[in-house]
Order: structure tokens, then sequence, then C-alpha cells
């Protein structure tokens, strides 16, 4: 079972709040995504963003005119966005709630939910099976679902990598562990702690068996990640140049290959 006190005291001491705008990496992930949110999201909608963190999009969303609940399973990030809800003309509402358990909203409740967090960490298919049937129970009929998740392939070369940068948290157990299934425990307290690649054929069939008809699995951040800082470089010296490598990259997103090997992706879906 996922160790959510340990999910929970990671992002005690991880800047999730500012993530999206301290690195080129962050920036691109938020421009592709509010790009694609702006896409899919009906006008003035009713919104979950659950698993949002301080509310990285909740806040910017309910500036464009949507009703958003934010719930987060960490204590520490919701008292963040109650703070900005103190300092802003758009508040949100702000839930502590763990994803598998969504008990205090109503049947077809939202237009839209936002699940960019919680596939990230919960390792048991029967949590992932309980989370995606209690969004599908909140959505209203026709209602969208976005759920962001590391790719297999992703997930694990990166544990690879970790193991060069953080020897403590890694060990050849781990190794042999996250290719076999897909699943990380991090052996150290430090550092992302408990996570779940799965292949997009896994999301997929995920959401296929609670109702759900696939719209979009694409790459957030596509050919441009681990390129980000270079990118946003040429933003300045060369726009037309960046305007073009932003297009290839959303041409090119739902390629495969991409979407395997690229850092985050997303899947869209229509509840049926």
């Amino acid at each position: 079972m996922t160790n959510f006190d340990r999910v929970k005291g990671y992002y005690r001491v991880f800047d999730e709040k500012n993530r999206l705008v301290n690195s080129g990496s962050g920036k691109l992930e938020y421009m592709m995504s509010m790009d694609l949110l702006k896409h899919w999201l009906p006008e003035n909608g009713k919104i979950l963003d659950l698993g949002g963190g301080a509310g990285a999009y909740s806040f910017p969303l309910a500036a464009e005119g949507h009703k958003v609940t934010l719930a987060d399973l960490s204590e520490e990030l919701i008292r963040q966005a109650e703070e900005q809800n103190e300092q802003t003309d758009y508040p949100v509402t702000c839930n502590v709630v763990n994803a598998v358990d969504l008990s205090q909203y109503h049947d077809r409740e939202f237009d839209a939910v936002l699940l960019m967090g919680p596939l990230y960490h919960l390792l048991e298919k029967s949590e992932r099976d309980q989370c995606i049937a209690e969004v599908n129970r909140v959505l209203k009929p026709g209602g969208i679902v976005f759920a962001t998740f590391l790719p297999y392939l992703t997930g694990s070369i990166g544990v690879v990598d970790r193991f060069f940068g953080h020897p403590e948290q890694v060990n050849a157990e781990t190794i042999r562990e996250v290719f076999r299934s897909g699943r990380f425990n991090n052996l150290a307290n430090a550092g992302f702690q408990e996570g779940y690649y799965p292949t997009s054929e896994e999301i997929e069939e995920l959401f296929r068996s609670h109702g759900f008809d696939k719209q979009q699995i694409r790459s957030i951040r596509g050919f441009g990640w681990e390129r980000e800082e270079v990118l946003f470089r040429i933003q300045a010296k060369a726009p037309e140049i960046f305007d073009v490598m932003i297009d290839m990259i959303n041409a090119t997103a739902e390629d495969k290959a991409i979407v395997e090997t690229c850092g985050h992706a997303v899947y869209v879906g229509r509840k049926a």
C-alpha cells in the first residue's frame, strides 16, 4: 500500500508551490498544460483540482472565470493555498483530501477534474481503481478528466539516473523492481518518495475500465524535455525560432516514442 505519510513528508520540504516558475522545465510544463486546459475545459466550469498542491493551476483557472475546488493530501500545501486566497481577487475552495476518497463531494458535481499529481504516487492497482472510480462519480456526464503520469520508460530510466546522483536512495533491487513492475520505493527519507510508472496503454485501460473515452494522450513537454533552459534562452534571442520549436513540440507530442520517453505525460478523457 502507498505510504501516504512518506508522500506528505516529501511535500513538506519540496517547493511544489514554485516548481512551475523557478526553472525552464517548470515554465514549459505550465505553458503547455495551460494551453491544453484552455482547449478542453468548458467555459466557466466547475473544476476539482485533485492533488493540485498549493494551487499552481487552481488560481489561474479561477482568474479565467472557473469555479475551482483545490484538494490535496498535504496539509502544508493547502495551508499555502489558503494564504494565497487572502491575497487574491479569485479565491478557490481548499480541502485536505486523499485522492482515493472523495466522499465529501457529491455525485456529478464537477464539469472537470484535474488529476495532475496523484497517479505519480498510487502504488497499488486497487488504489488507482478506487481513485478513478471516485473521479468518475464526481464528474458530470460528458465531464473531462486531465490525468498526468510519469511513463514507465521515463520513470525507470530516471531511477537509474537517481542512483548516479543519490546512491543512498537506490540499490540494485530498486532498479530491478522499477523495471519489473513500474514501482519505485525510495530507500532514504530525502527526495521523491513512492512512485508508480505506467505505460500509456496501462493508463488508457485504467480509465477505459472506469467509463472514460480517451480524447488524447500526449507528452506534456515533448522533445523540449531536458532542453527547456535552452529553449527559453532562444525565446529571448530568436522568438520566431522559439515559436517554431513549440509548434513542432506540439505536432509530435502524441507520438508514442515521445510519450514514453520524454518526461511527464497527460491523459485527457471524457466520462461516457
